[in-house]
């Protein structure tokens, strides 16, 4: 085992500013209990099933404070040129705003780019205007007073730049520092969010397929979280199903006693469901069996029942140990809470005309597609297909969702956009992409090995996601110990430490790659102290905290007495990058790309490094105002950290 390349990274003792919750997996689909309490379809409640229904535009406030959340600069730049653009242009209707980022700074920090459209529009209309811009003008004329803009100018083909007062951008500072992070959280058009992540298989390890769904469904839950969205974590486990015939016949086969036996006794689980997988395969009165212990499960039979739910919590415990490393929390719901619904949901479906007889099978013919979406086997059971509609129709109708976020490998689009454009023909899902409620499929790429091949240990076996977290753990350690930590910090400091960096670095090396990318997995590069990988982010926040202990001030009293002055160009362009977070955050949860945050974060640490180089801290004139500067940044980088799942650490 290599060692960790971090000769000259000094890793705090201390890693938390307040402990997170224990991760915690809620078992909702107690298949007994559900017997038991469900005897039919939900009634549907005021929402009209299958309605489409336009959510509102104001979300859900989650936070215990009335600090008002002021929106993004976009957000904010946009109200006052809406103004405009309705003064100049009153007969011109459903003109809105298109304000982006300025891509050369020297021009401006945002640009209005209406201008040109615009002019494509009135042109050939006895206007006044004679090209896009004089349209430019008249919209910067038009603009209301704001102690937002300090200029305004046109270019090209009509753009508007807009620069932003240097006393603005500094005075929202100073409010984020005192009324709290919150208040930059970006507004969505949405009210609850299911984003359903993880799902591994019971009585299947999870191996390091499972690592990007977790980390990137967690991560999107995260930002929709921070922006005010109530989210429902879904977990969507593979509990149901033929394979659980053989597994309960071999549990009765191999423990006769199996009632009162322990996990340990089942041993390793993975063993177990291979064990029972080759029985099935070779041996005829096994399989026939195992076909009969499905119909048993499936009838509701109590000793067969009780065995299910003994190998599904085996299985749940298993999965909790991952998550609880993860610091990832989630709801399950898995295949077999839905079971009981599906067959209503298939009349309604039916009652629309969509379901067909093909070759024995139901199906549902999708436009465009080769093959139709098999609903009911040939053999009269239900599929994937079945209860993913049913899973879909319940979180419109019962979770009463807007927005249903589907985090798997890029493999299953053709499946899900099958799903979706039956939800579509039933009426269940609105035409319009755009429109809420609305379903989304978050494909993601492969993780390769250096070989560039799928990610195997050298016996051709799916890497263990516990086995990958350790390996990341252990090498940590491991260089901590090489420089004499272990003798300067407690155990447990050590622990922490190489716990907090190791995960940390296996996060941030799968979310800062555009999730529908293959990623190589390299241990040395994603712990490597240089470039964007988390080891350097870390650092980068322990510097600044480090800064302002070195200080002596009090930051707690700075942020009540002091005030942010932004003379020098690298202040100024390090204060309007703190600004942009709100947006970036919005870009990234409506886009579903959690990269786009970690790109934001890598930048950050840039123009802070930029700042610090050329501005003098501690010891100057300007030392109270960039102190607050320093805090901001640390907070914003804390609140990127928390989003991707990342335990920042405080000391060098």
């Amino acid at each position: 085992m290599s060692s960790l390349a971090l000769s000259s990274l000094k890793l705090p003792p201390v890693l938390l500013l307040s402990p997170p919750p224990p991760a915690k997996l809620l078992h909702l689909s107690s298949f007994s209990s559900f017997l038991l309490n469900n005897t039919g379809i939900p009634r549907a409640t005021s929402r009209e099933l299958f309605s489409v229904v336009k959510v509102s535009t104001k979300p859900i406030s989650t936070m215990a404070t009335d600090k008002e959340i002021v929106g993004s600069v976009k957000e904010q730049l946009a109200k006052l040129f809406e103004e405009s653009l309705r003064a100049a242009f009153p007969d011109v209707e459903g003109v809105q705003p298109m304000i982006a980022i300025c891509n050369d700074p020297r021009h401006g920090d945002y640009q209005c780019n209406n201008a040109m459209s615009l002019w494509n529009k009135i042109k050939g209309q006895g206007t006044q205007f004679r090209g896009p811009q004089p349209v430019g003008k008249a919209i910067i004329d038009n603009l209301p007073a704001s102690e937002m803009i300090e200029r305004c100018s046109t270019a090209g083909p009509g753009f508007i730049n807009v620069v932003l007062k240097k006393q603005w951008i500094a005075k929202s500072i100073e409010r984020m520092l005192i009324d709290g992070i919150e208040t930059w959280a970006p507004k969505l058009p949405v009210e609850r969010t299911v984003v359903d992540f993880s799902s591994p298989n019971i009585a299947k390890e999870m191996h390091v397929g499972h690592l990007r769904s977790t980390i990137i469904g967690d991560t999107l839950a995260r930002m929709l979280e921070f922006s005010n969205v109530e989210v429902l974590r879904r977990n969507h486990v593979g509990d149901w199903g033929t394979q659980f015939g053989m597994l309960i016949e071999y549990l009765f086969d191999k423990i006769p006693n199996w009632e009162a036996a322990s996990a340990q006794a089942i041993g390793d689980l993975q063993a177990f469901y291979k064990a029972s997988k080759q029985r099935f395969d070779n041996d005829p009165d096994f399989k026939e069996r195992a076909q009969k212990a499905v119909v048993s499960l499936q009838g509701g039979e109590e000793k067969y029942r009780k065995a299910w739910t003994q190998i599904c919590e085996i299985s749940r415990e298993e999965f909790q140990r991952v998550y609880e490393r993860l610091g990832v929390h989630l709801e399950e719901k898995g295949e077999s809470f839905y079971n009981p619904y599906i067959p209503k949901a298939l009349d309604l479906l039916n009652n629309k005309g969509l379901i067909q007889e093909s070759e024995g099978a139901r199906v549902i013919f999708i436009e465009g597609k080769k093959i139709p979406l098999i609903v009911v086997k040939r053999d009269g059971g239900f599929n994937y297909a079945s209860t993913d509609l049913t899973a879909l129709w319940y979180r419109l109708n019962e979770e009463k969702a807007d927005w249903m976020i589907y985090v798997t490998d890029v493999g299953q689009r053709e499946h899900f956009e099958m799903v979706f454009a039956a939800a579509k023909l039933a009426g269940w899902l609105p035409q319009n992409e755009n429109d809420f409620p609305k379903a989304s499929h978050v494909g993601f790429g492969l993780v390769l090995g250096d070989d560039g091949k799928r990610f195997r240990t050298r016996s051709t076996e799916v890497v263990k996601l516990v086995d990958l977290l350790d390996e990341a753990k252990s090498r940590c350690k491991l260089a901590l110990e090489e420089r004499g930590k272990a003798t300067e910090w407690t155990a447990e400091e050590l622990e922490q430490t190489a716990e907090a960096v190791g995960y940390g670095a296996v996060k941030y090396a799968d979310l800062k790659n555009n999730r529908l990318t293959n990623y190589t997995f390299n241990f040395d590069q994603m712990l490597s102290d240089k470039g964007n990988t988390a080891v350097y982010l870390l650092y980068a926040h322990a510097r600044i905290c480090s800064i302002i202990r070195k200080s002596g001030r009090d930051i707690e009293e700075l942020k009540k007495v002091g005030g942010i002055v932004l003379a020098h160009p690298d202040e100024r362009a390090l204060g309007l990058h703190l600004l942009q977070f709100a947006e970036i955050v919005e870009e990234a949860c409506i886009n579903l790309l959690p990269n786009l945050l970690c790109e934001y974060l890598y930048k950050l640490s840039e123009d802070f490094t930029k700042f610090y180089t050329n501005c003098q801290v501690v010891g100057s004139a300007e030392e109270t105002s960039r102190l607050m500067l320093c805090e901001a940044t640390a907070v914003v980088m804390r609140k990127c950290f928390h989003l991707l799942g990342i335990t920042p650490v405080y000391k060098i």
